[in-house]
């Protein structure tokens, strides 16, 4: 069973970082930090670490504006501008993740197999080089629902047959967000990535399809296509690959976008749930263009 482990950061006086996991490989809380505040050296490591480790960590009971929320991510990489990101303050894009704009924004017609419920995903696949990181935060919450769930795209992986990783060793997967992109104003050719990938930092192999951006598998009759989406998506759904989180005010996550897929549970009506987001570049690499 797993249990918490805690971190003594002799450069921020006596305060200790507490790791708690949630699921032994996916999620987990982390305690005694105020993230408004910089980061030693030390508490910025630990935090990685526990991200590379748990895919997606939360933070609770943070006091986070704006500035402050830019302020933390920041201190994990360059920040990346989102095509429909604002800001009020004009120091950092901030996306809103807007339950009002999501039933406004047309997704573009889906293949007929992806339903409401399967739209797991990943944050900006679309680009040649994915953002690795997202910071989320709670802005304005129904009083229940709104869950998010995260799926370790590695179990996923380990979790398939061997007829079934070797059938999608090497194939690519399209991500075609050209609909919402084209009501943005903004235009990007449509990408295709390995459906495993090989993460960067644990060289662990995750399985990597995008249900929100109309996934097809190239090279293959659309028949297998289709069923190879289909046992990504049963992998996806598995409950012990998951971990769900329940959002409180004053609630962070922040996840690893190249190891994590994840879904937004709408089961709050017509309330207009809120959270905002900011991104982290990945680095560019050669390998990646």
């Amino acid at each position: 069973m797993s249990t918490a482990t805690a971190y003594h950061d002799s450069s921020a006086g006596t305060s200790t970082i507490e790791v708690r996991p949630l699921q032994p490989t996916i999620g987990a809380e982390i305690h005694g930090i105020d993230i408004s505040e910089p980061l030693s050296p030390q508490q910025r490591d630990t935090i990685k670490a526990a991200i590379l480790q748990y895919k997606v960590v939360f933070f609770g009971d943070q006091k986070l504006d704006k500035q402050t929320h830019a302020a933390f991510a920041a201190q994990f990489g360059p920040l990346y501008d989102y095509p429909s990101a604002t800001s009020d303050t004009n120091i950092v894009p901030i996306h809103k993740i807007s339950a009002v704009e999501a039933r406004r924004v047309h997704r573009g017609e889906q293949p007929d197999f992806i339903k409401d419920g399967d739209y797991f995903h990943s944050d900006t696949s679309w680009r040649l080089v994915p953002a690795w990181g997202a910071v989320l935060r709670a802005v304005d919450l129904p009083e229940v629902g709104g869950d998010t769930i995260w799926v370790d795209a590695n179990l996923a992986y380990e979790g398939l047959s061997d007829e079934l990783k070797e059938r999608l060793e090497g194939l690519h997967v399209v991500h075609n967000f050209q609909a919402a992109l084209t009501q943005l104003g903004h235009e990007y050719p449509i990408v295709a990535h390995p459906a495993v990938r090989t993460h960067r930092e644990t060289g662990k192999k995750i399985l990597w399809v995008n249900f929100s951006q109309k996934p097809q598998f190239l090279g293959v009759e659309l028949s297998e296509s289709r069923d190879l989406a289909l046992e990504v998506l049963r992998q996806y759904k598995r409950p012990e690959f998951q971990v769900r989180f329940s959002w409180q005010p004053g609630s962070v996550a922040f996840w690893d976008n190249r190891a994590a897929v994840h879904y937004a549970v709408r089961n709050y009506g017509d309330y207009p749930r809120l959270l905002e987001r900011i991104l982290i570049s990945d680095e560019r690499l050669y390998a990646d263009l």
